[in-house]
């Protein structure tokens, strides 16, 4: 197979692992994950955090919160490490590793985006599916053009 194929359908790959070992990490290091899509959040819980935290009992609302972020972006960015690789020239030149790795990432990329419009349609996250949807595309067409 052709270096420039195998590159073709490798770097959107890569892209779209560094893009979710960044996400994973922001939500591992952020002191209050949940706000970083505040907007969407708050919308779908219809009022804010600040209103949220402040009810008798939900005192320790945050912690909970806390560790399901965190649970969140260690698994984005076990993912997003898993992807990577698999992304090396050697692992690419195998039609069935490329094949598989791009059908597993499709479902989970449009999985998500339906999950994103059906919870959180605000939510920026989907600018970036959408963005990580284009990529897997553009590596599955010279995946079936090779």
């Amino acid at each position: 197979m052709k270096t420039k194929s195998i590159n073709y359908i490798s770097y959107p790959l890569i892209i779209i692992s560094i893009t979710l070992c960044i996400s994973g990490v922001r939500w591992l290091v952020s002191s209050e994950p949940w706000m970083l899509d505040q907007v969407a959040n708050e919308e779908r819980l219809q009022m804010t955090f600040e209103n949220l935290f402040i009810i008798d009992g939900n005192s320790t609302l945050s912690a909970y919160l806390m560790q399901i972020y965190r649970f969140l972006g260690l698994y984005v960015l076990g993912i997003g490490f898993l992807l990577l690789s698999f992304t090396p020239k050697k692992f690419m030149e195998i039609h069935m590793v490329r094949e598989r790795v791009l059908i597993v990432l499709s479902i989970l990329l449009v999985s998500n985006l339906i999950i994103g419009y059906v919870w959180i349609p605000s939510s920026h996250f989907i600018y970036v599916m959408w963005g990580a949807i284009m990529l897997c595309v553009f590596s599955i067409y010279h995946h079936i053009k090779s």
